[in-house]
């Protein structure tokens, strides 16, 4: 099962459009990682959630070094709010959380037994 809304999410942001998100430690904001990321994550509606998805390999492997991140729209500064809203067509204020990676969980060890 995913973690997060990276497949079902109800907007997505360019890795490259996302860059003033990046680092998220020096974001003023309210920022959820790891299990906490979760729940925020798991309490949201699919739709009020921005995922930052990847444009090329590079960006695919920078987001899956990361761990799950959930950063609330709500406590970002407005000039960071315009910065984003510029970048792409999408109103920020229907969104609760923004997605940054996504979850790796181990996959279950099956044999071919079992099947």
């Amino acid at each position: 099962m995913s973690i997060g809304h990276f497949f079902d999410a109800g907007g997505y942001l360019d890795y490259g459009d996302a860059s003033v998100l990046l680092p998220v430690e020096e974001l003023h904001a309210r920022v959820y990682t790891h299990r906490d990321a979760e729940c925020a994550l798991g309490d949201a509606p699919a739709d009020s959630v921005l995922a930052i998805r990847p444009t090329g390999l590079a960006s695919s492997y920078a987001l899956t070094q990361r761990p799950l991140t959930a950063i609330e729209v709500a406590s970002l500064d407005d000039e960071l709010r315009n910065q984003i809203g510029g970048a792409v067509d999408i109103d920020l204020a229907q969104f609760e959380l923004i997605q940054v990676g996504r979850a790796t969980t181990t996959a279950q060890n099956r044999s071919l037994a079992e099947f």
